[in-house]
């Protein structure tokens, strides 16, 4: 029995702000080990017999860095399925549906988002197998966790009766929305209520056949969207018309809430979603008083307390049930009761049309980064890192001109006609409107300091006339 894992990695996770922001989101950060939260999906499904290779479905912003992270620990997805906007978990996995069974009739899909933790592996792949049992048999089936406690910040699953067939699978009787606490309490105390996990099991077939009975539209703007697909370097772009076009919704709403085919199996796997930086906290072991940091931290007479510290020591003294999150542009200091309201601050700065919510000081891109040391008017600096082999794009600038220092390693640069080799303390000059290009031809990565001047400094004054990236 073939089962193609089928891991979602869009979304923003804007309660974990300032950590993560649109252009790098959660999914893609070291949060709970020295992994992704991607990375970590995929490598607890490497080396089953019973799995292929992943198919990741991404935000065409989010390639690059999918690519390289499935890169790093060497596993090579079965494709990278790209999304031109987000439109909810039902049309990605519909898709994802699509795209699978014009390879396998018979494909069967284990959807799991990529930013949830899973401590027990070994109980993870004894809930796949028994869910694989009833997904055989054309069950839509949805793995419920066992709630530790009375968690209000997840919704719930209510069994019904057993199947007839197959360990521990019940038919589900109903979802439930985020619970009050006193609801929650009921439903650990019944046995028979289960949080709802977000991941599923089932035949594609079997998918795409209900969504068409419940979401017809979806159904045929997702296929359109896979229809009139086509590469992209090693990725599978979605049409953006038939895609766009797609309803926005959740496979609860769209298709489990209605479905008459829908089975839980009960887990207790160590899941969390990790949605807040309580739950941060929450997964993560502490030392004798409670604490879990990371990074250059001094605490003194502090408790239950987490502290994040990017870009240089954070010193928290005499305190209890905190959150402290520094970058090298924000930081979040918020009792661990109300950090669910960190999406507020999100809110906040989209509203004043700020940046601090889209990308950090550091910038990733296909060939390397780049971070903003200073900025004023009429200049800006930054430290640019290109990756042996990278290579920028042949551009050009109308507002502005370049200054570029090697610190470290060799630098071919194309400017005008000329094309030059720089090492170490060698420098050049890109006047405003002449093309040029940045390379990196050596085994060791490019470090240069960039100093930008002129009228306007915006990354939009970008004119590119050719590029190994195939970015317009």
């Amino acid at each position: 029995m073939k089962i193609y894992p089928v891991i979602l990695s869009g979304g923003a996770g804007t309660r974990l702000w300032p950590l993560s922001r649109a252009a790098l989101p959660k999914q893609l950060l070291p949060l709970v080990s020295d992994k992704t939260m991607l990375q970590d999906t995929a490598l607890r499904l490497h080396g089953r017999a019973e799995l292929m290779p992943p198919l990741v479905v991404c935000g065409n912003e989010h390639r690059f860095l999918v690519a390289e992270q499935m890169r790093e620990i060497g596993i090579k997805p079965m494709a990278i399925l790209l999304e031109p906007v987000g439109r909810n978990t039902a049309p990605a996995v519909a898709a994802a549906a699509h795209f699978l069974k014009r390879r396998d009739p018979e494909a069967m899909m284990l959807v799991l988002p990529a930013d949830h933790v899973i401590t027990d592996t070994e109980a993870f792949h004894q809930a796949i197998g028994r869910a694989a049992e009833q997904a055989a048999a054309g069950a839509l089936v949805t793995f419920g966790i066992v709630p530790t406690g009375p968690e209000t910040g997840y919704g719930y699953i209510k069994s019904g009766e057993p199947m007839p067939k197959g360990e521990q699978a019940f038919k589900v009787e109903r979802f439930v929305e985020k619970p009050d606490r006193a609801t929650a309490e009921g439903f650990v105390a019944a046995g028979n209520y289960y949080w709802n996990s977000g991941m599923f099991l089932f035949q594609a077939e079997a998918y795409l056949k209900e969504l068409g009975q419940f979401q017809p539209a979806m159904l045929a703007a997702s296929a359109e969207a896979v229809d009139k697909g086509y590469g992209d370097l090693d990725f599978c772009r979605l049409e953006e018309a038939a895609f766009t076009s797609c309803p926005s919704d959740s496979i609860d709403y769209a298709v489990m809430e209605h479905t008459r085919h829908a089975v839980v199996i009960p887990a207790s796997i160590g899941w969390s979603d990790v949605g807040s930086w309580s739950a941060l906290w929450e997964v993560q072991p502490g030392d004798g008083d409670g604490n879990v940091s990371r990074g250059d931290v001094y605490l003194d007479n502090v408790k239950n307390t987490l502290v994040r510290a990017e870009s240089r020591i954070v010193a928290v003294v005499g305190v209890e049930d905190l959150v402290v999150v520094e970058t090298p542009d924000a930081v979040l200091v918020a009792h661990k009761d109300q950090v669910q309201r960190v999406k507020q601050v999100v809110d906040h700065l989209k509203g004043q049309d700020r940046t601090e919510h889209l990308h950090h000081t550091r910038v990733y891109r296909p060939w390397g980064c780049y971070e903003g040391i200073d900025i004023g008017e009429r200049f800006q600096v930054k430290r640019i890192t290109v990756n042996p082999g990278g290579k920028l794009s042949l551009q050009m600038h109308h507002h502005r001109a370049e200054h570029w220092v090697v610190v470290s390693g060799t630098a071919r640069v194309t400017c005008g006609d000329k094309v030059s080799l720089l090492t170490e303390n060698e420098s050049t000059f890109i006047p405003i409107g002449m093309n040029h290009r940045l390379e990196n031809p050596g085994k060791v990565p490019l470090h240069l300091i960039e100093v930008q001047s002129g009228s306007y400094l915006g990354e939009d004054d970008i004119v590119r006339f050719e590029d190994v990236y195939q970015r317009t």
